[in-house]
């Protein structure tokens, strides 16, 4: 099995930055085969909703709302995927959750992460 692990939330005033780290462990033959990971977040009251995505090449997506101010990267080799965000606002508050997706003979299979606190003080 593989477990996610998100750290790096907290407490920043608007304008600020923060950097998340998601670390995949577990069976490595799975990590492996995980190709899309991203991130996404839950506001109170909201849907949960995806911020930014990559694939293993590096190929990258983000939520218009982020575009320009967040940055979603990956080392393959460490199994890690981090997002740098900037120039926060107090709507970027909630839950960032890590996500991997992995393809399988039927589909695809979903791994999350426990969640990480991120909140913007105006």
């Amino acid at each position: 099995q593989v477990q996610l692990v998100e750290s790096g939330g907290g407490l920043v005033q608007a304008g600020g930055s923060l950097r998340l780290s998601c670390a995949a462990s577990g069976s490595i033959s799975i990590i492996n085969s995980i190709n899309n990971m991203g991130w996404y977040r839950q506001a109170p009251g909201k849907q949960r909703e995806l911020v930014a995505t990559i694939t293993r090449d590096g190929s990258t997506n983000y939520a218009d709302s982020v575009k320009g101010r967040f940055t979603i990267s990956r080392d393959n080799a460490k199994n890690t995927v981090d997002l740098q965000m900037n120039s926060l606002n107090t709507e970027d508050t909630g839950v960032y959750y890590c996500k991997g997706l992995r393809p399988t003979s039927s589909g695809f299979y979903d791994y999350w992460g426990q969640g990480t606190q991120v909140t913007v003080s105006s």
